[in-house]
């Protein structure tokens, strides 16, 4: 239970001035907006009758559209009539099952689910923040809380308050560290060091909407196809978040006097916290002697895998090649990418769980990726509707329509370069703060703006880049972020009197800096035509 003094630290005082201010009426109207929208599901179902419905009003009407690069006018074919009923009944199970997500983030994710229950993933972070000095600490949260979007969702149960851990074992302030590594997690979400799924998820969407545009000569996106971008990212904003939890976040929690030890509520089970162990014990940022025996078993398997790849990558007449003995723009290396990613995530997570003896036998592994694909259930089913309503978009031809006359409408107001960019990453913040899922967010926004950006002048692979920008930073300080209110019960541990007015305030300073800090990092790749990834280029080739 909280104590007097907990109750009565300047900061519950100056929430409760707060509580009548303009900012928080702007949080609240926020909030209530967001709470009008339905959820995923529903609201794609919505769209795609509305789509269906103005298909078939364009269809009786007989719209056409001229399309770049084809000799024919596009005519709009109508989901409401006995062409779009047939079209329906017969391709519903091909539009779910070819949704391009699935092909690529199913498999990396049953390598991960196995990486994360071995507890592979949660040792190598506890090594770094352990291993991080006092001075280095925040720095440190910020790269791995950035990196930690490997993990997926998972990330924001995880990273928090492990960095609350370490952070009070250091001598530093434990809620500046949760909220620190929250930020991390949540504003840098759309990158990472390595590879992940939601590069794969990102990548099939992408494919999937420039199937509208056929005569328009793309570069087919892969999941690295960002990761240039994606490294100078997770750098950047991992040294910004560092650097505002050191000099901006913890200051202002010591001069509001806020505590710094925690108390268990009334029954709570300890088992079922973030930062505790099957036991319900908190967990050590020093690695046992078994774990870390583990951890550097699997890095040398991984250093071994590196090898074997290399040597069947590079060898002369490699079958991973392409036909001129090259591997840019397309070779099979490049459509191996999946493969490749999930072997790292699959052999490093075996290796360690051999060790630790998370692992004993193949059906350990089967149950791993049984549950890994459990937690994805939301995301299946999400799927269903997601599908149905890209192929809709896709097979009436409003996709398209859509594409062209919006590009001629931004080259008849001027607005054709990085102007048109930024006016795109401004609308996918603010979307941000009403759709949570990025899938969900770029599955709407892909449809409509890939089309648009490649017809004038963009390469898919770019205009995904953007969205990265857009997608990430204001996610830490939406209400409708369902993470918010784990880490806001987090921080009730320390202060039981904080809300979400608290939380949303404590978060605010990450969002400007990230968001600028972010879009400069684009705009230095846009204005020195840098490569996006491995043959990502920014604009398309004439």
């Amino acid at each position: 239970m909280s104590t007097p003094a907990t109750r009565d630290t300047p900061q519950s005082d100056e929430t409760k001035q707060k509580q009548g201010g303009i900012g928080d009426r702007i949080l609240t109207g926020i909030e209530t907006l967001g709470n009008k929208l339905p959820e995923p599901f529903t609201l794609f179902l919505g769209l795609f009758l509305i789509t269906g419905v103005a298909s078939t009003i364009m269809a009786l009407q007989n719209i056409q559209v001229a399309v770049p690069g084809s000799d024919e006018d596009l005519v709009i074919r109508g989901l409401f009539t006995g062409e779009g009923l047939t079209w329906l009944t017969t391709t519903m199970g091909a539009n779910y099952i070819g949704f391009p997500p699935l092909v690529t983030v199913l498999p990396i994710l049953l390598a991960t689910g196995v990486a994360e229950r071995t507890g592979m993933l949660s040792a190598l972070i506890r090594k770094l923040f352990g291993s991080a000095k006092k001075w280095i600490l925040p720095y440190a949260v910020g790269v791995v809380g950035v990196t930690a979007s490997v993990m997926a969702d998972a990330a924001f149960v995880v990273v928090p308050p492990l960095a609350a851990m370490v952070f009070k074992a250091a001598g530093r302030h434990p809620v500046a560290g949760l909220l620190g590594g929250f930020a991390a997690v949540g504003a840098g979400y759309s990158t990472a060091l390595v590879p992940t799924s939601l590069d794969a998820l990102f990548a099939g969407i992408t494919n999937a909407v420039m199937e509208t545009l056929p005569g328009i000569a793309t570069t087919e996106v892969n999941p690295v196809s960002n990761y240039y971008f994606n490294i100078a990212s997770a750098i950047v904003l991992g040294l910004l978040a560092g650097f505002i939890t050191d000099r901006v976040l913890e200051p202002r929690m010591v001069r509001q006097d806020i505590p710094t030890e925690e108390t268990l509520a009334d029954g709570e089970d300890p088992s079922t916290r973030g930062d505790r162990d099957a036991e319900g014990n908190e967990l050590s940022a020093t690695l046992t002697k078994q774990e870390t025996k583990g951890l550097w078993a699997s890095l040398v398997a991984a250093l071994f895998l590196t090898v074997l790849f290399l040597w069947a990558f590079l060898i002369p007449n490699s079958p991973w090649r392409n036909e001129e003995g090259g591997f840019l723009p397309q070779s099979p290396l490049l459509q191996s990418i999946v493969f490749i990613v999930f072997a790292y995530f699959m052999v490093l997570g075996i290796v360690y769980g051999l060790y630790v003896g998370t692992v004993t036998s193949v059906a350990d592994i089967v149950e791993m990726m049984g549950l890994a694909i459990r937690d994805m259930l939301s995301f299946l089913v999400l799927a269903f509707i997601l599908g149905q309503f890209v192929a809709l978009f896709a097979w009436t031809g409003i996709g398209t329509y859509t594409a062209v006359k919006g590009a001629a409408f931004l080259e008849s107001i001027g607005l054709t370069g990085f102007g048109a960019i930024l006016a795109f990453i401004v609308l996918a913040s603010l979307l941000n703060l009403l759709i949570i899922s990025g899938s969900a967010m770029w599955t709407l926004m892909a449809a409509v703006f890939v089309p648009m950006f490649a017809l004038i002048g963009f390469e898919p692979a770019f205009t995904q880049a953007a969205f990265r920008v857009g997608d990430s930073a204001t996610q830490v300080i939406t209400p409708l972020n369902p993470y918010m209110i784990v880490i806001l019960g987090l921080l009730r541990r320390y202060e039981p009197e904080a809300g979400l007015g608290t939380l949303m305030s404590r978060l605010v300073p990450f969002v400007i800096p990230f968001w600028l800090a972010w879009a400069g990092l684009l705009a230095i790749w846009y204005f020195a035509d840098l490569p996006l990834g491995p043959g990502a280029e920014i604009f398309l080739q004439q």
